[in-house]
């Protein structure tokens, strides 16, 4: 029973964190606009495969990266920096994009690497998989045995891999009405990541 009931809290709680427009979800979208819905997918599937990595981490380090601030803001800073690169790299590529391009749709497995590598890049899962664990145990009564980890970071890529998922079909269900999210979309990135610049300074901050 205590299995059920952190997947589901866990699955349901991965599932919302991810339906605000971030990084991973907003790639995933692009790709599949510009490379077909099955590169989306084989994305969406690499990025989940991250995520059992960082939800381990997170839930291995619960008590460490939520009682000591100096971890956490080395966290948020290492993704400060990481998003301020590619703020700049999506604005340089957006600017050298001087006509719209056709790409091939040919389902391609190297998107798995690319949603596994931007998967990466995005550090925000970690503090937020510690935030639900640290919840989870906040009586002390749930002893992290191996069973309990293996239900935690399952529920936690599923939870991610459902709302990607979501995110692939939308996306291609109106691809003939997407034509200028996909021609200024190196512009959308550069503006989504000033934003996470924005958000990462001021937890940093006011935290």
């Amino acid at each position: 029973m205590e299995e059920t009931k952190i997947f589901l809290i866990t699955y349901f709680a991965a599932l919302l964190g991810v339906v605000p427009p971030g990084l991973v979800n907003m790639t995933v979208a692009k790709t599949c606009l510009e490379y077909g819905r099955k590169n989306g997918i084989y994305v969406a599937i690499g990025a989940s495969i991250i995520v059992l990595f960082q939800a381990l981490v997170a839930i291995l380090l619960t008590k460490y990266i939520f009682d000591n601030p100096f971890i956490r803001n080395i966290l948020l800073r290492t993704g400060l920096v990481i998003f301020i690169f590619l703020m700049i790299y999506f604005y340089m590529k957006a600017r050298s994009d001087s006509h719209m391009k056709t790409h091939s749709k040919k389902a391609n497995s190297n998107s798995i690497f690319k949603g596994m590598l931007v998967s990466v890049l995005n550090v925000f899962p970690i503090p937020f998989f510690v935030a639900i664990a640290a919840a989870l145990n906040i009586g002390g009564d749930v002893e992290y045995h191996w069973s309990i980890i293996l239900v935690f970071i399952l529920a936690a890529s599923l939870g991610t891999f459902t709302t990607l998922y979501f995110y692939v079909f939308s996306f291609w269900k109106i691809e003939d009405k997407t034509t200028i999210f996909t021609k200024y979309s190196n512009y959308f990135m550069a503006a989504l990541m000033l934003v996470l610049v924005i958000i990462t300074l001021v937890r940093i901050f006011y935290y």
